[in-house]
């Protein structure tokens, strides 16, 4: 039962963090879907940590630096700090963002086939293209943010 809230929530956590981030992407501080996002986003994380496993994995970390990403941006939207705020939103969409790319690829058999390992070219395309975009965006972002201020 908790896997499947867990991944309920992720997906909400990630539909709503595609708002939030066009939010940020344009300028708006805060942005409209933030506090949602970020919620929906710790929850993920933390009813992550509980799921079965016998030792730290790869979801752990990216789970504790999604939960810092997510305490920085409650930090700067309480602080006014715009650039911080639109950063963290980014980071913490991307590392939502990555850990789906990664469950994609383990769930869909056609991509599974593909990626077996999850070390072939097409896992690492798939998660390079999903790291330039959310560079682009966070970029976009930044420079808005510095541009609301003047």
């Amino acid at each position: 039962m908790l896997l499947i809230a867990h991944v309920v929530i992720s997906l909400v956590a990630l539909a709503i963090g595609v708002l939030a981030v066009a939010d940020v992407r344009s300028g708006r501080f805060p942005a409209g879907m933030s506090t949602a996002f970020l919620v929906t986003t710790a929850i993920t994380c933390l009813s992550g940590f509980p799921l079965p496993a016998d030792r730290v994995l790869p979801s752990h970390i990216v789970g504790v630096l999604t939960l810092i990403a997510t305490a920085v941006a409650v930090w700067a939207q309480s602080a006014g700090a715009r650039r911080a705020y639109g950063t963290a939103v980014i980071i913490a969409f991307y590392f939502n963002a990555f850990v789906t790319v990664v469950q994609i690829f383990r769930r869909v058999p056609a991509l599974h086939a593909l990626a077996p390992t999850e070390s072939e070219p097409p896992f690492a395309l798939a998660q390079l293209v999903l790291l330039v975009v959310c560079v682009v965006l966070g970029r976009q972002a930044w420079t808005r943010a510095g541009a609301a201020r003047a």
